[in-house]
């Protein structure tokens, strides 16, 4: 067995376990670890670099799954026999052409990109006033780190909203606030983690949502998407015990889980005694028909986690999302001492939107935001189906503030996303969201529309038809 002696920067963007893989993987492909080397185990090197066991088994799982080290049983990991040597040697004059990517001259006029919001019709007016009214009040709570679970009277607020607009059932006690549903999700992992280590998430899905599950040591089951949703048959087979699913605007295919999916994943918590953690990230832009009630709502056995945010209706960079937790999990939360964490948003911002909701801000900006997005949604897909008719699907149109594209021409995904940079317009890749990236589809492209004009709208689609076609 070897010591490995690694530098570790917390202030790298990188996760720890990414920097320990990466380093790793490095002195295997330099030869510094030669092959037949036994690793440190789990726990001697999480040990010795002070970090978690999960941080390195994520990095051991990493390097297993690439084909670096392989695992024996009762044994340990052991570096495996790259065999470079044994390959043919190219003479000076047989090489292969290195390809040259050329680059992308035009600067981006135009670019579609999902998670940014229309800033100009945000009421900065009203939201300044309030912030002054704000930080003229309690003057005490404004130098304080603030509740640990989210100001009492926001919390009153969001549980009200949400009851009226989703039919969600809790109270201000079973709601906490924090920056960002990444931020959520890793208290949630701590908390459920130590029982359950397998988790069952949408294929496709969001990456940033299983990145956070692997980071905390989560084994991830992909379950492929029926035309309607989660395959729930999948979902049993899985044997996983917790699901993660956004069944309200499925990200990114934005189909609707309709209600007898609903009431069977419910029945599959109850006979599993299961969590399903519910992520209604953008329900209030819904475009056609009536949104169909939370699956929090219709839970009477209390086993779902709701996630929600304010970042698609007011800005992203406030950083306000809450998580409403069952009975059971709150009681736990309560009990293993999470209100020592210190509240990661500031008070102010946060009596600021209890303001904004009290007086009934909220509700008419929602209003008022919903059309401004319907009205960008109808321009985008008139002019996609005006300019490209059957050249193109589209996909997820009924809701939410993307689409996806997919593109009859013969182009793959990168192509596709270079041929636009090329006019000047940035559309974005769709396979990352898959956990197995070659089951995507090749000719597909996601395009958000919160943040241009109408104008841009059309001139960028224009774009993409002379760059495609």
């Amino acid at each position: 067995m070897i010591e490995i002696t690694l530098l570790l920067n917390e202030k790298s963007e990188e996760p720890l376990y990414f920097q320990i893989y990466q380093h790793i993987k490095k002195d295997i492909i330099s030869g510094k670890l030669v092959a037949k080397t036994r690793l440190p185990s789990i726990r001697a090197l999480s040990s010795h670099l002070h970090i978690s066991r999960n941080t390195v088994e994520s990095a051991y799982h990493r390097l297993i799954d690439e084909g670096y080290v392989q695992s024996r049983p009762r044994s340990g990991l052991y570096v495996v026999e790259l065999e470079l040597d044994k390959l043919p040697t190219l003479h000076s004059n047989e090489r292969k052409p290195v390809e040259l990517i050329e680059p992308d001259n035009a600067p981006i006029q135009y670019d579609f990109r999902y998670g940014d919001v229309d800033i100009a019709h945000f009421p900065l007016a009203t939201w300044r006033k309030l912030t002054n009214l704000s930080l003229q009040s309690e003057q005490v709570e404004l130098f304080s780190y603030g509740n640990p679970q989210g100001e009492h009277g926001l919390r009153v607020e969001i549980a009200k909203y949400l009851y009226d607009s989703r039919g969600v059932n809790c109270s201000p006690e079973q709601i906490i606030i924090g920056a960002g549903i990444q931020y959520l999700l890793n208290m949630l992992s701590s908390l459920i983690g130590s029982t359950n280590s397998n988790i069952a998430i949408e294929e496709p899905g969001y990456d940033g949502v299983r990145t956070v599950f692997r980071n905390n040591g989560f084994s991830i089951h992909p379950i492929l998407l029926d035309k309607d949703g989660i395959n729930i048959y999948k979902l049993y087979e899985s044997k996983s015990r917790i699901v993660y699913i956004t069944p309200s605007h499925q990200f990114p295919y934005g189909m609707v889980l309709p209600i007898a999916k609903r009431i069977q994943l419910l029945k599959w918590a109850q006979d599993l005694d299961g969590i399903i953690i519910e992520d209604d990230y953008d329900s209030e832009f819904r475009y056609v028909g009536k949104p169909i009630p939370s699956l929090q709502s219709l839970d009477a056995n209390q086993r779902t986690v709701y996630l929600g945010t304010f970042s698609k209706c007011l800005l992203p960079s406030l950083r306000i999302a809450y998580m409403i937790l069952p009975p059971d999990l709150i009681a736990l939360y309560n009990k293993q001492d999470y209100r020592l964490y210190d509240q990661t948003v500031s008070w102010f911002h946060q009596k600021t939107l209890e303001l904004f909701m009290s007086k009934g801000h909220w509700e008419a900006h929602i209003r008022k935001m919903r059309n401004v997005y319907h009205k960008k949604q109808s321009t985008l897909i008139e002019t996609i189906r005006e300019l490209m008719g059957e050249k193109v699907t589209i996909i997820g149109e009924n809701a939410g503030l993307h689409i996806l594209l997919r593109v009859h021409n013969g182009m793959d995904e990168k192509e596709l996303i270079r041929a636009a940079a090329q006019k000047g317009v940035k559309v974005y890749a769709v396979s990352h969201y898959w956990e197995k990236q070659t089951q995507a589809e090749a000719s597909m492209v996601q395009i958000g529309f919160g943040g241009l004009s109408n104008e841009d709208i059309v001139l960028g689609i224009h774009s993409l038809f002379q760059a495609w076609f």
